[in-house]
């Protein structure tokens, strides 16, 4: 991999294109969360069953999502969940979706290429790589598979990992410069541009000061030209923002959301697909038109 990855093609001119659907400017999309694991920090094993993951998926997508986003490891501490593990929960999981859902477009939340691959073949159409290219051949995987790539910040930790005392100068820059280069580069091993998503990533490798200062700001990643996926459906943030507990943060998972969409996130990563749905489209029906708000970088309105 050479130096000049940046220079392999152009960025994005404000469309996403996954699976033939194309989320143009003004575009909201929702991505309703699968977990298939035991131990998820917010639904505790709800879904970890198979026919319980296919109900709840089938109600995400009846109740309004895009994307439905599978996972088979939780994201922090826990028991050790090995690659084969990891690629029975998902990968037949995948596949009975895609037989029920053609349409929808499919998302693995994995940081490991093998797991990806996998995926792509049961008909997965998005990895989705929140340990910010943790395995580097997993941007190799998604450009081979005719795949996008979700591009994240995790303040330099390894999958699986709490932030301790995390520090930065400027978490934004920070943020800005990590994921575009990651960008970048997903685009010079050969991912098509317009199928890349970058991901400020709140709470990882981040303390609630960094996460909240990170969603006033979400307007500088929305200025780098690529779509900008938020998730931070009822994340600790938010909880200590609030002082609410893990079942208490609708109200202010759908505040964030409605600010991120302002600021110019373009998908979100949620588990209350419903009720962000709702949220998503009041705020779209406040902004003012896509075409007026076209480069208008730092603008008070909506860069969506």
């Amino acid at each position: 991999m050479s130096g000049t990855a940046g220079e392999a093609g152009p960025r994005p001119g404000g469309v996403l294109r996954l699976r033939g659907r194309v989320f143009g400017p003004g575009r909201h999309a929702v991505m309703g969360v699968v977990n298939r694991t035991p131990d998820s920090f917010y639904d505790q094993g709800a879904t970890f069953a198979f026919e319980a993951a296919l109900r709840a998926a089938d109600a995400a997508v009846r109740n309004g999502a895009d994307i439905i986003d599978v996972g088979g490891v939780k994201a922090g501490y826990g028991d050790e969940v090995s690659p084969e593990e990891e690629i029975g929960r998902t990968a037949p999981f995948v596949a009975e979706l895609r037989a029920r859902h053609p349409g929808v477009v499919i998302s693995v939340d994995t940081w490991r290429a093998r797991v990806g691959e996998e995926c792509l073949r049961a008909g997965a159409d998005l990895i989705n790589d929140t340990w910010a290219g943790a395995d580097p051949d997993l941007a190799r995987v998604a450009a081979e598979g005719g795949a996008g790539l979700v591009c994240s910040h995790s303040g330099g930790l390894g999958p699986r990992t709490d932030p301790h005392r995390a520090h930065y100068a400027d978490v934004a820059a920070d943020v800005v410069a990590t994921v575009t280069g990651l960008a970048e580069r997903a685009v010079g091993l050969g991912v098509a541009p317009d199928r890349v998503l970058i991901d400020p990533t709140h709470d990882f490798g981040k303390n609630t000061y960094h996460s909240l200062e990170l969603t006033r700001r979400l307007g500088e990643l929305a200025d780098t030209g690529w779509p900008v996926l938020v998730a931070v459906s009822n994340k600790d943030f938010i909880g200590e923002a609030l002082d609410a507990p893990l079942t208490d943060r609708l109200a202010g998972t759908l505040a964030v959301l409605a600010v991120s969409a302002w600021e110019g996130a373009r998908v979100f990563r949620v588990h209350d697909v419903g009720a962000a749905r709702a949220a998503l489209d009041a705020v779209a029906a406040v902004a003012p038109p896509a075409e007026e708000t076209a480069g208008r970088s730092g603008s008070a309105g909506p860069n969506v």
